[in-house]
């Protein structure tokens, strides 16, 4: 009687690592690797060296000295007599500022032009046509010079809004005042102010954090609120009826911290020759962000009108026969399939939007660029630690963005059962 036995298996061999299909691949990729580490290891052994040469070794206790400059719009405390760190987290802040502005404003504008864009109406569908290309081909540097020259140049001085024979008038039922020095507008005052928290070389402000932990949990409740309505609809075949549980939910956590801490609008007044009272925010900050979002909005346009075509036109049809007009249609059915070849590509304007921002250098808005990359940098002579910096903080920002989007292209991406 034959028995039949599984052959005795090869034991592993070093040329295994280079012959062998399965391990090939893998050792390529190691021996790469080790030898781009080598070179990496190289170079900034033989910087170091010629760095002691010289007698300057990489140093960043530059960032502890008195800064010695002042900043025009700063949303932390900041005097001259505060640190080149200070100076730092202050450009930071300022990038970040215009960076969310651009981004929210740039994704409006840009989906509507690119909806726009598909209209059946030809004049509309035409002069979004001229709006992409116009803004497209011009150069940023050049918008943002344009729209800075047009604020500094063609509106009035804060005097001309003074007397009886005053030139100007402020809009928006006398709330709002272009100037050329600055644009005044109303903006939100705590009498209960819980003032700054100290967090090391940081400073938290307390108001600000207790109005986003409110929308934070707000949201929170609401999305438990929703997923209780679904799970019961799925259970019973009717949903409850839960909007004034979202209305509550969503407005009733921020109404009440903004009633704790005795929020009123302070509204700007001309007192002299100048506006006092409210928020005066530079024209180099409004250019700069007017210049970001119909920039980057003219890219997203043409991503938010190609993801539209890749959507087959029978998903369109199907909802017309079911009674959807085309706004809902557009709403409800074309633009969340979109979304999932919108994002990808959204991703990287947005990564160029905050980038470009270091172009606010050119009408003196001090972001990270200018401060830490301009002044720090030649006040100090520390050109290598400075740089270094620059580029470890736009790194950072970068990727945070990068990997807060792709979470939510995860979140609306085909999902397959």
């Amino acid at each position: 009687m034959a028995v039949i036995t599984d052959e005795p298996k090869a034991g592993f061999r070093l040329g295994m690592l280079i012959y062998d299909t399965r391990y090939r691949s893998i050792t390529i990729q190691i021996v790469v690797l080790f030898l781009v580490m080598a070179g990496a290891a190289w170079l900034i052994d033989n910087l170091l060296r010629n760095l002691a040469v010289l007698g300057r070794g990489i140093d960043f206790s530059f960032l502890g000295n008195r800064a010695g400059y002042d900043i025009n719009q700063s949303l932390v405390e900041y005097t001259n007599d505060s640190t080149h760190a200070r100076a730092t987290l202050v450009g930071i802040l300022n990038t970040l500022l215009v960076a969310f502005l651009g981004c929210v404003a740039a994704t409006v504008v840009g989906v509507l032009a690119g909806v726009l864009r598909l209209s059946k109406n030809w004049v509309v569908a035409r002069l979004m046509t001229v709006y992409v290309e116009i803004f497209r081909n011009v150069p940023l540097l050049l918008w943002i010079l344009i729209i800075y020259a047009v604020f500094t140049e063609a509106l009035p001085a804060p005097n001309a809004f003074r007397g009886e024979n005053a030139t100007s008038t402020m809009v928006m039922f006398d709330s709002v005042a272009f100037t050329n020095r600055y644009t005044a507008i109303p903006w939100v005052m705590f009498d209960n102010s819980l003032g700054w928290l100290a967090l090391g070389p940081l400073w938290l402000n307390l108001d600000l954090a207790a109005i986003i932990g409110a929308l934070v949990g707000g949201f929170l409740i609401n999305r438990a609120i929703v997923r209780r309505a679904t799970k019961i609809q799925e259970a019973t075949g009717e949903r409850p009826t839960t909007w004034w549980q979202s209305i509550l939910a969503l407005f009733g956590p921020i109404i009440a911290v903004f009633l704790l801490l005795g929020t009123h609008v302070d509204a700007p007044s001309l007192q002299g020759f100048n506006f006092t009272g409210g928020l005066q925010v530079s024209n180099s900050l409004v250019a700069l962000w007017l210049a970001l979002t119909l920039y980057t909005a003219a890219y997203i346009a043409e991503i938010v009108r190609s993801g539209i075509n890749a959507i087959s036109r029978g998903q369109s049809e199907a909802a017309f026969a079911l009674g959807l007009r085309p706004g809902r249609t557009m709403n409800l059915v074309i633009l969340p399939q979109a979304l999932r070849v919108i994002i990808p590509p959204l991703i990287s304007q947005y990564l160029n939007l905050t980038k470009n921002s270091s172009l606010a250098i050119a009408v003196g808005y001090m972001d990270l660029r200018g401060t830490l990359g301009g002044i720090t940098l030649n006040q100090t002579g520390r050109g290598l630690e400075a740089m270094m910096l620059l580029m470890l903080i736009y790194l950072i920002i970068s990727l945070v963005i990068s990997g807060a989007m792709n979470i939510y292209n995860n979140s609306v991406r085909l999902k397959e059962r």
